[in-house]
């Protein structure tokens, strides 16, 4: 099988190459196949070795394929190369599998559109770079996918690119990505540097980990935090989590793929894969948790008052990526993983179903101008109606069982009830503006336009499958970690065991408070403590999120008015909320246009006056010797005669004065 797992990443590449070299003499039919089966063949491999996996030892899980040798300098030596272990498989199965549903939709989403095949194209790339970040066998291997997703979101954001807004979207997020990026490149250079010096020159994960015992807890701390600067790029977290609202300029299935199931993902799947480096670093695993508390938080606050349904997904990505920071930071990267693999199968589920409603009502945003649709797209409405339930936390879907399990790991590991009291408050806004959306979308008034509303109609099959199928993983997708204190043996972490090891990592106390002491308790009282404990906060979680629900079946279903009312009661909060808290025109302020001002500036002095100058005052210098030059060249000839004359005088009077004295 290890010959076979460059084969993952290998097949979307083809997929690519063949439809940008060939596609062009394609028909729209077949450029389309070429490139879902590319990315279905994918999943093929990955779940073929997924299933050899499942009848090997836990410690023979691992896979290792070295194609040949990449950068070979004095010492230093990493190749191209790929590992699939537990954690790797996952990754393959979500990216490959929820990536070929998207391609399927796409077929039917994008077509007529003048770009089918360009669209396509990128789709590829971006599964292929995607498929390297997560098989890659060392650090720089998985840097060429992490900047590669980075390129090919800047295509797909911008693919409309005749739209100003598309393109300024693009370009927006391939900066702020590049920022993020940077600190990435920091800490693998610090990470080269150190281990330089101990005679280690590899950045393969294998040889990491058996050499991290060489890293003091402060180095460690130094590396793990330039790397989170990386994933606050890429995962959108605060401060870098701008760029991706406005990705919703993109095409529908981009949304779905690249902030549901994919490049997202990837600072959280970066986390868990250095983990033997973050265990080192307590201080940073508490900045992670916070981080991704805040950004959760925070983004939870602007969805429940934003109109556009795929903003409010966007902002719902923002705050879920935190739940998974909150999980890695807590040093519970399985549960992390867990709610990273739930959150592809609702979430790619809503962005689909939110291309559904637009192409039902030609291209409609704004929830204002929609309604009364629960009839007239009944698919769409059911798989929408099962995804909201499970990612605001519904007992029983997906996103309970992983939520839950991060929201108890943040409460434990780093003993602060304040860390679990924000996470279930974040739920249940979660709930609630999800279900405002829903609600909004599909019941009351159907307020659109005649016109619209004439051409209402259910999508089509290659649309609606997709749609059940990630609807049925949103239902069952959860029972691979049923928690011990609900019976089930939590499947996902015992798979990852191997990868993360058995004991939970030192994690920095956050303070607050914890209703846990177990200081003078028996192991057998302690555990009984803490089952009540968890069981109490679980209570507690769903509590909150159902009463999400019902606030917004009450303000949107119960009494339609109460919104209007509330708006203008709180209009100053509302209008700050709904503006974003205004972060980007903070942003555009202090540093878009102090940069521009900086760019100025070294144009007008730096080119213009130092650059120019010396370059216009060697020209200016040659252009006045040529001219004393030019007075010299002058082709008269009395003029020759006489400078031959006066030359001969003058060396002539040199010796004889030479000769005298």
């Amino acid at each position: 099988m290890a010959d076979l797992i460059w084969l993952i990443p290998a097949f979307p590449a083809i997929g690519f190459l063949i439809n940008s070299l060939l596609g062009i003499r394609f028909p729209k039919a077949l450029t389309a196949w070429v490139a879902c089966l590319s990315v279905i063949a994918s999943f093929a491999v990955s779940a073929a070795i997924f299933v050899k996996f499942l009848g090997m030892p836990a410690e023979g899980r691992l896979l290792e394929k070295t194609v040949f040798d990449w950068i070979v300098s004095g010492d230093f030596n990493t190749s191209i190369g790929f590992r699939i272990d537990a954690l790797s498989i996952i990754m393959c199965l979500i990216v490959s599998g929820v990536g070929s549903l998207i391609h399927i939709y796409s077929v039917g989403y994008m077509h007529g559109d003048p770009g089918f095949r360009r669209f396509f194209c990128y789709l590829n790339l971006f599964v292929f770079m995607m498929l390297t970040l997560v098989t890659a066998d060392n650090v720089l291997l998985m840097f060429v996918g992490w900047e590669g997703v980075g390129l090919c979101s800047y295509l797909l954001i911008g693919f409309w690119y005749e739209k100003d807004s598309a393109s300024d979207a693009g370009k927006k997020a391939f900066i702020v990505n590049r920022i993020g990026d940077f600190g990435f490149l920091l800490g693998v250079f610090t990470l080269v540097g150190f281990l330089g010096t101990q005679g280690i020159w590899t950045l393969k994960f294998s040889e990491l980990q058996a050499n991290v015992h060489l890293i003091g807890p402060s180095l460690a701390t130094v590396i793990t935090l330039l790397f989170f600067v990386g994933a606050t790029g890429k995962s959108a977290q605060i401060p870098l989590y701008v760029w991706l609202p406005d990705a919703m300029e993109g095409p529908t299935p981009v949304s779905s793929l690249i902030h549901a199931a994919t490049m997202v993902t990837a600072g959280v799947y970066m986390i868990a894969r250095l983990n033997f480096l973050y265990v080192l670093a307590p201080t940073t695993l508490l900045i992670v948790t916070v981080v991704g508390l805040l950004t959760a938080f925070f983004a939870a606050t602007i969805g429940c008052a934003q109109y556009d349904i795929k903003r409010v997904l966007a902002y719902s990505t923002v705050s879920q990526l935190g739940y998974m920071f909150v999980g890695v930071g807590a040093g519970a990267y399985a549960a992390g993983i867990f709610h990273l693999m739930t959150h592809a199968f609702f979430k790619g589920l809503l962005f689909l179903a939110a291309g559904s409603v637009m192409h039902a009502m030609s291209g409609e945003l704004d929830m204002r101008k929609m309604g009364g649709l629960r009839k007239k797209i009944p698919i769409t409405y059911w798989t929408t109606f099962i995804a909201c339930l499970a990612i605001a936390g519904v007992p029983g879907l997906s996103g309970f069982f992983s939520k839950d399990e991060i929201l108890w790991m943040a409460f434990s590991r780093h003993h602060s009830f304040w860390f679990w009291f924000i996470g279930a408050a974040t739920a249940g806004m979660t709930a609630f503006y999800m279900f405002r959306m829903f609600f909004n979308t599909f019941h009351g008034e159907c307020r659109a336009s005649e016109e619209v509303k004439h051409h209402i109609h259910e999508s089509p099959k290659v649309m609606t499958i997709p749609l059940m199928i990630l609807a049925v993983l949103s239902i069952i997708g959860g029972y691979v970690g049923v928690p011990h204190l609900l019976g089930g043996s939590n499947h996902i972490e015992k798979w990852l065991e191997p990868v993360f090891g058995h004991h939970a990592p030192a994690t920095a106390h956050a303070g607050g408070f914890s209703f846990v002491n177990t200081a003078f308790a028996s192991s057998g009282e302690a555990a009984g403590i803490e089952a009540g404990m968890e069981m109490k906060l679980m209570i507690g979680a769903i509590i909150i999120g159902l009463l999400g629900i019902f606030i917004a079946w009450l303000f949107y279903v119960k009494n339609p008015n109460l919104p209007k009312k509330f708006v203008e009661k709180f209009h100053g909060l509302f209008t700050l909320v709904h503006n974003k808290y205004f972060i980007d025109e903070l942003y555009g302020a202090v540093f878009v246009k102090n940069l521009f001002r900086l760019g100025a500036l070294c144009k007008e002095f730096f080119d213009e006056t130092i650059i120019d100058g010396i370059i216009n005052g060697v020209a200016a210098a040659m252009g006045g010797i040529g001219s004393l030059m030019r007075r010299v060249q002058s082709g008269f000839v009395q003029g020759y005669a006489f400078a031959i004359i006066l030359g001969a005088i003058i060396v002539i009077g040199y010796l004889v004065s030479r000769m005298i004295l």
